[in-house]
């Protein structure tokens, strides 16, 4: 009979030792139990892959080593029963020094109840018992008074980049290949196998995929259920009015549905998958259904461009955040979502006791006293960006919105000089708008760039939420190659002149709206915003002398097709397709508006037979509405008028049908 060692099994296992590494934390923790500790329950949980199977390998090795007699029940292998689990593991009931393994235990999560209540109260004190599977324990479990000190929940995470590589160098993969296959597996042990495998057999990356979702996400009950998942990978945080926004039945039951999943966490902006997965399901469905996945990306776009505008100001950051995860396969839009949410830096206001933090932030440049002078004349303008753990400030922003030119801020800003003189002679601003200029003081520190994300985050969300917003001017007084490719890419072009020293970043706004700019941003090649469509800024006299001329036309689309009020805000923020009908619909409607106001009735009546009936003269018109002619044009003027100023307002401030 041949010897333990003989066999094919010992050389399994064997190998599966020698390629285990890291976990140390939760070796330790088995440790300590294995020598009496107070822990005698253990359990372990995380998504399928993580590698539990092969850390309870080792704890039946270290048990066994310790000479304590080791049962291992496995799920996959057991009925959910509490007869067929008590007939595995009956041993542990009369053994103080037995070690009780129990694997898989998600295939039998319905005896989670009896083995906590019935089970494992009658093994003997000194037995050690370890439970590992996909879902963590019972919270009911967890809080229950009398399993106080004797439980101890582990959570299996990724391995650490070192322990990775170490996985890697027993797998053989070159140097030189590591680096796409650490950042794609994200630590996970199951996907750094079999991309080693592939690395070696020539496998391709939608195999390894394939094997990934079968074995890591598992089936799923129904093709909804499929879609909740395929929003989640692609969204940053997941909430169920960002699923309703997608699939609107049922968002409820599937929100419900996705938190309780093993590869599934909670926080505070929403629900988050584990990073291999969200990326192996992403780029999955990515592959598999192009147009399927570009559909959901178009309605979380839409949804989060809305959330950017209607945000309360703590949530801003966040929402321009979430906004840009969704374009984070971009190289250069990618580090506008890339700032951490983790805790570590907070964005704060200015305080009373902050009144020489900006000047120091800024010290020994030019713009030191220029901190001061805004501190002191804006105070509600700035953000600044302090170590969360010491309050310590790192940086910070001031978004100076500027109505009107104001002497003294020309004088004591040559950065506001430089964006006035722009604006005066590229497209001045016109009545009610306004210009923007954002200012950043960033000291040199280990935190500058992450400071710098958070701050670009602000900035850009103040651009799509400042009403009534001409021009926006971005200053940074440190030129930097790459943050001046970053602004050009996002339509913010450097423009700075000799006054103004470093970048100073310009947007118009009205020749491209947030409305344009974001749909841009979803839609162009690789998302680079550098030439957006223009649309026409016209003063008000130029406006007004273009509504006449349209009125005058608006029997002939071709006319109104090159007519320049195509191409502003009160046509393309309507629905239709052709410009030239939008136009003719736009005025049409405006005439049809005089007919609610009784005061305007017979404006109306004048210039509904002048424009909408077909009337060949003005004198037929006339003689049509039985008015003498100088009263027919005093009535024409008047409502020609009306016309102009009513849509001249919806051009600046906006408007719906």
């Amino acid at each position: 009979m041949a010897c333990f060692s003989d066999l094919l099994g010992w050389r399994v296992r064997a190998g599966r030792e020698l390629a285990f590494t890291g976990r140390q934390e939760e070796l330790e923790v088995f440790g300590a139990a294995l020598r009496g500790g107070e822990r005698t329950v253990l359990f372990v949980h995380g998504p399928g892959g993580v590698g539990k199977s092969a850390l309870l390998r080792m704890f039946e090795r270290a048990a066994t080593t310790a000479g304590r007699a080791v049962t291992s029940v496995d799920g996959r292998l057991t009925p959910p029963s509490p007869e067929a689990f008590e007939e595995k593991a009956e041993p542990v009931l009369h053994d103080a020094r037995a070690v009780l393994l129990v694997d898989a235990f998600d295939r039998i999560q319905g005896l989670e109840g009896w083995l906590w209540e019935r089970f494992l109260p009658r093994v003997p004190t000194g037995t050690l018992t370890v439970i590992a599977g996909r879902f963590p324990p019972d919270l009911l479990w967890q809080a229950d008074p009398g399993w106080e000190g004797a439980l101890e929940v582990l959570t299996l995470r990724g391995l650490a980049p070192r322990d990775a590589d170490a996985l890697l160098d027993f797998s053989g993969v070159p140097d030189e290949l590591r680096a796409p296959v650490l950042a794609f597996a994200a630590g996970h042990p199951l996907a750094l196998r079999l991309e080693a495998a592939a690395v070696r057999n020539g496998t391709s990356r939608q195999d390894v995929v394939a094997a990934l979702l079968e074995r890591v996400v598992g089936p799923v009950p129904s093709e909804a259920h499929l879609r909740a998942l395929q929003v989640c990978a692609h969204a940053y945080a997941t909430t169920e009015d960002l699923l309703r926004a997608v699939l609107p039945d049922d968002a409820g039951a599937l929100f419900r549905w996705l938190r309780r999943l093993p590869f599934v966490e909670s926080g505070g902006p929403g629900l988050f998958l584990h990073d291999l997965v969200r990326e192996v399901l992403d780029g999955d469905f990515r592959w598999r259904d192009p147009q399927g996945h570009a559909d959901m990306h178009d309605r979380l776009h839409a949804y989060l461009a809305d959330k950017v505008r209607t945000s309360a100001e703590p949530e801003v950051l966040g929402a321009v955040g979430a906004l840009f995860h969704l374009h984070r396969l971009d190289a250069v839009t990618t580090a506008v979502h890339e700032a951490q949410e983790e805790a570590e830096i907070r964005e704060d206001v200015l305080r009373a006791g902050d009144t020489g933090l900006l000047p120091r932030m800024a010290e020994g440049t030019e713009s030191a006293a220029l901190a001061a002078f805004w501190a002191r004349r804006r105070p509600e303008s700035f953000r600044i960006y302090r170590l969360a753990a010491t309050g310590e400030p790192v940086g910070g922003c001031a978004w100076l919105r500027l109505p009107h030119l104001d002497e003294e801020e020309l004088a004591a800003d040559p950065v506001v000089g430089a964006a006035w003189a722009h604006a005066r002679a590229t497209a001045p601003l016109r009545p009610g708008e306004q210009l923007a200029v954002g200012r950043v003081w960033l000291p040199a520190s280990a935190y500058a760039a992450q400071v710098l994300e958070l701050v670009k985050r602000r900035l850009i969300g103040n651009c799509l939420r400042t009403e009534r917003l001409a021009w926006s001017y971005i200053a940074n007084a440190d030129p930097c190659p790459a943050l001046v490719e970053q602004f050009r890419h996002l339509g913010m072009p450097d423009v700075a002149d000799e006054q103004a020293a470093g970048n100073l970043f310009a947007h118009d706004w009205r020749a491209a709206p947030a409305s344009v700019w974001l749909d841009y941003l979803n839609r162009a090649p690789d998302g680079d915003l550098a030439a957006p469509a223009k649309l026409a800024v016209l003063s008000r006299a130029e406006f007004a002398e273009e509504v006449r001329k349209a009125l005058r036309q608006l029997s002939r689309p071709d006319a109104l097709a090159a007519s320049p009020l195509t191409r502003t805000r009160l046509v393309t923020e309507r629905d239709g397709q052709d410009p030239a009908t939008e136009l003719h619909d736009v005025l049409r409607e405006a005439i049809e508006e005089l007919r609610d106001d009784p005061r305007s009735v017979k404006f109306h009546r004048t210039l509904a037979a002048t424009f909408l009936s077909g009337t060949p003269t003005q004198q037929l018109a006339a003689e049509k509405l039985g008015l003498p002619f100088t009263t027919y044009r005093r009535h024409l003027t008047a409502g020609v008028e009306r016309v102009c100023a009513a849509l001249w307002h919806r051009e600046l401030y906006g408007g719906v049908r």
